[in-house]
């Protein structure tokens, strides 16, 4: 029963504030489905310690529904899948979305569309709710898409301002690249294993091992028109699955959209960025553990897209003016760390900075928020300054953020932040995958944790440090946030320091198994649980020597000798100009596919429409049709001498005809 209220509490919130928002009004909204909510993280909260806490061997929990589809060899029952990486989820999305709805009865309390948003927030946890307690890939997938729709809802929230909408519109569309991957990964799975539940698959994943050639033949399967080996078919279909998780989770080339979803409310950027949308591709190769273990070469190719990405928001994030992209782009490169984990077989490490991610991720986003409530709507840190003193409660929650997402902390004990122990565990298990595209990772995570450090610190100091840039009358209306805003600062501030400590050791370490209880798969073969234990110093000092370099050089350029940016992007325009635009990957897309998009819709609209379907099909018919009817109306004069003289002519062919015709 508590499995079942988890789930469709939220969904009861939705339908209430929904379809009854505007008779129960605006308060009445945000307290049912802020109340909902609450309930749900705190029932989240036991479920975690009892699932996955408990020293107890569970088994999977599954929790039956009802039956959906039983016809052509398919049979899906609606059931919860139930173990440590459910549980561990389940405390990520309820926490950060109990604490958003409560942040945004603060911060959308001017806007007369409230029972609306709320309805959409709960719709949006409801659909990442159904995605993670999937026991099939069918139901995955209506949660995988009812996220999509929920998210489009949020960013075009605001309907009526255009790069909202845009930017809502670019998010579905975008995402749609990413699904249809995942839809073909879906089927190529039947095709294999001749199911989708979960279950089925994994039992079955085994066979798949390559095999010695010289003991059996390869089975060889036909596959979307090509004829794969057993093992070439299982990396592709990893690839493809791959493929999805790339389109929610923003990775490099299908990115685009995450910056753009700013236009959004602040609290909904931050539901998106720290626990719903952009952590459901992670989640989806930690589900499928089991099958992607056993391709090596999806697992290259997961490690790679992650370092690039990691690497490529960092780079852009150095140059960022809006404070909402800073973060937003901190997010893109944090979610490559977490694929590279996945990709050389840290899962473990992966959920966990996850876990650890959701805290201060929503915290700085929620605390960026706070400050462009008190700033009157601005959101360009050129345009700040000096504000710590005014706000001081933000400064302190978004300070807490920086410290954890930075990963500040000792190397070699337990002092440190819950970004230091979960960021620093993936740049060591980079490491020791003793790999070439494991180096490579590490390299590019080392520079990237130097980068983040720079623009996280770049953001607190223009924001809260130096002299005021705001106008006078801006800055007399500075004002702290209300209590109820501030209230989640405690809390996801508390997470973004002790988290890491509390519970590092369940996560990726000595308590690993007992822990995951088998929801993560690992082969024997795959020794870096143990091995990155052993790394040598100094690579267990390298994310804090980047740390410390990044902090300082933000320091020096920002409060030591203010007008050092500026001389640096004068004398490095053409990189400065690169960064700003976001490597032109916009611009790029905009060429290839927007501009070709439209033309082609132009063409076939002129040719096809026009010139065919216009002209001799349903609207030419209607066309003639009407054009002959309009002849013939005019006939209708009215006049009495017309009608007697087109009876006369009637009369006169009538005869004329029957002279002729007896004639011949």
């Amino acid at each position: 029963m508590i499995y079942k209220a988890i789930v469709f509490l939220p969904l009861i919130g939705f339908l209430i504030a929904g379809l009854f928002g505007r008779q129960i009004g605006a308060k009445a909204s945000e307290f049912i489905t802020t109340g909902l909510m609450i309930i749900v993280a705190v029932l989240s909260w036991i479920v975690f310690f009892n699932v996955a806490m408990s020293h107890e061997a569970h088994e999977v929990i599954k929790v039956p529904v009802l039956r959906w589809i039983q016809s052509g060899g398919i049979d899906v029952e609606w059931a919860f899948r139930v173990d440590t990486l459910t549980a561990v989820m389940f405390v990520v999305v309820n926490s950060v979305s109990c604490l958003v709805h409560l942040y945004s009865i603060g911060y959308m309390h001017h806007d007369p569309h409230r029972p609306r948003f709320f309805a959409y927030l709960s719709l949006f946890t409801f659909a990442m709710l159904m995605l993670i307690t999937s026991d099939n890939l069918l139901q995955m997938f209506f949660g995988w898409e009812g996220v999509g729709l929920a998210s489009y809802l949020l960013i075009g929230f605001w309907y009526k301002k255009p790069s909202a909408s845009a930017a809502a519109m670019k998010a579905f569309i975008v995402n749609r690249v990413g699904d249809f991957g995942f839809i073909l990964g879906i089927s190529a799975l039947f095709v294999m294993f001749g199911s989708i539940n979960l279950e089925t698959i994994f039992a079955s994943a085994q066979s798949y091992l390559p095999t010695d050639p010289a003991a059996a033949p390869e089975v060889v399967l036909n596959l979307f028109g090509m004829q794969l080996d057993r093992s070439h078919a299982l990396t592709g279909a990893c690839l493809l699955l791959f493929m999805g998780a790339m389109g929610k989770s923003a990775q490099f080339l299908l990115h685009t959209w995450l910056p753009d979803a700013m236009e959004g409310p602040t609290p909904v950027s931050a539901l998106i960025h720290a626990a719903t949308m952009v952590t459901a591709g992670v989640f989806l190769v930690a589900r499928m553990s089991p099958v992607f273990e056993l391709s090596p070469d999806a697992l290259t190719v997961v490690t790679i897209v992650g370092a690039i990405t990691a690497f490529f928001a960092a780079t852009v994030g150095l140059v960022q003016n809006d404070i909402k992209r800073v973060i937003a782009y901190s997010t893109c490169s944090q979610l490559g760390y977490m694929f590279v984990a996945l990709g050389v077989g840290a899962y473990g490490a992966a959920v966990f900075h996850l876990f650890t991610h959701a805290f201060f991720k929503a915290l700085l986003f929620l605390g960026a928020g706070s400050v462009i409530h008190a700033v009157d709507g601005e959101q360009d840190m050129r345009y700040m300054g000096g504000l710590r003193k005014h706000i001081p409660v933000t400064f302190w929650a978004m300070t807490i953020g920086t410290i954890a997402l930075t990963g500040v902390g000792i190397p070699g004990t337990l002092i440190g932040t819950a970004g230091f122990f979960s960021k620093d565990y993936i740049i060591e298990s980079a490491f020791a995958s003793h790999s070439a595209v494991g180096g490579f990772a590490f390299t590019l995570l080392v520079i990237a944790a130097l980068f983040t450090s720079f623009y996280s610190w770049r953001l607190a100091f223009l924001t809260f440090f130096g002299k005021p840039r705001a106008s006078a009358d801006v800055m007399h209306h500075v004002h702290e946030s209300p209590q109820v805003m501030l209230i989640p600062f405690y809390l996801l501030g508390f997470g973004a320091l002790f988290a890491g400590f509390i519970f590092h050791d369940y996560f990726f370490g000595h308590h690993y198994a007992e822990f995951w209880k088998g929801a993560l798969f690992t082969l024997p073969t795959n020794a870096v649980l143990e091995e990155f234990h052993d790394v040598p110093k100094w690579v267990k000092w390298s994310p804090f020597i980047a740390m410390t370099l990044g902090f300082v050089t933000a320091w020096y350029m920002y409060i030591k000798n203010p007008s050092a940016p500026k001389k640096l992007a004068e004398q490095q325009w053409m990189l400065y100009q690169f960064l700003l635009n976001k490597w032109y990957f916009d611009e790029l897309y905009d060429f290839l596919f927007v501009r070709s998009s439209k033309a082609l819709g132009r063409f076939l609209w002129k040719k096809g429409d026009v010139a065919t379907i216009d002209a001799y099909g349903p609207n030419g018919i209607a066309s003639a049709v009407g054009g002959l009817t309009q002849r013939v109306v005019r006939l209708q004069s009215g006049y009495l001498y017309h009608y007697a003289f087109a009876m006369l002519i009637g009369i006169a062919a009538l005869v004329t005809w029957m002279m002729l015709g007896s004639s011949l």
